[in-house]
């Protein structure tokens, strides 16, 4: 089902009540009542309206397993969504959705993700990308491109620091001061995160929550980020097409040669078995 995400005034009023104690001011002239909070609680050193206190701070490190089920879902990642969906975070879709959602970290560019966006587009498909503060100031035209041709363009944070090791107030920050440069530099405004290393506490996903987010882990990652040792193409083609699995979400690195060769083949795999292609936020 398709997810629509409509700001409004009293949206942008109940994320400050759980994400500053800071007032919002009235919307600027472009109704943008999100960015005048941003903008407010970039310049106010304010506590939380939250008491996260009796939320636990404790390190938890994701992965999705080798453990299945009878569909060929992860353990793992149904035990996240069991755990902590909660507080709006997901490691995999509905069991009866045949749907993929391919999305790229985006830590460095490594002059593949021009290819891997032309044969997105020529295969029609959306995915979605996850960026770091350094990535998107550095590579601007490809974050352009990423979001005029209809990708979903995640947050990844600021700095990719562990976020159950930082406070209420800096994890915030890690969010809101890269969704403050994509909406002023784009015009774009970002709703899902990525913590990085794939590391949370009950602590981060709430307020990662109370900003106005969704946390969203993944239900399939392989070995593909060291540039140094890139898995062999029809070996990785295989892996990739053999976790096929219903609501999936494949983590996928830019950075990858591998999957720069191999994507357009991977498509093709997965609709050849019933499965389509879409972003995030089309949810």
């Amino acid at each position: 089902m398709k997810k629509q995400i409509i700001l409004s005034l009293s949206a942008a009023a109940l994320m400050l009540t759980a994400c500053s104690s800071t007032e919002v001011s009235s919307p600027d002239s472009t109704g943008n009542a999100v960015l005048d909070y941003l903008n407010q609680a970039a310049a106010n050193d304010t506590k939380t309206g939250t008491d996260y206190s009796a939320l636990s701070s404790e390190k938890q490190g994701y992965g999705q397993g080798v453990q299945l089920d009878s569909e060929n879902r992860p353990a793992g990642a149904i035990d996240f969504n069991n755990t902590y969906g909660k507080y709006n975070a997901e490691a995999i879709g509905d069991s009866d959705d045949k749907t993929i959602r391919l999305t790229f970290d985006q830590g460095y560019e490594n002059g593949f993700t021009g290819k891997i966006l032309d044969t997105l587009k020529e295969a029609n498909v959306k995915a979605t990308f996850f960026l770091l503060d350094d990535y998107a100031r550095r590579n601007p035209e490809l974050v352009r491109r990423m979001i005029d041709e209809g990708h979903t363009v995640g947050n990844h944070s600021v700095s990719h620091r562990s976020m159950p090791t930082l406070t209420a107030e800096e994890c915030r920050a890690e969010i809101t001061e890269l969704h403050k440069y994509i909406k002023d530099e784009f015009g774009y405004e970002m709703t899902e995160f990525r913590p990085p290393m794939g590391e949370f506490s009950e602590r981060s996903l709430a307020v990662t929550q109370d900003c106005g987010y969704r946390t969203v882990l993944w239900s399939y990652a392989y070995a593909d980020w060291d540039v140094n040792a890139q898995p062999e193409p029809s070996a990785a083609l295989k892996k990739l097409t053999d976790a096929l699995h219903n609501g999936a979400i494949y983590l996928l690195h830019s950075v990858s040669q591998t999957n720069a060769e191999i994507l357009g083949d991977f498509i093709k795999a997965a609709r050849e078995k019933g499965f389509e292609f879409e972003a995030l936020s089309d949810r």
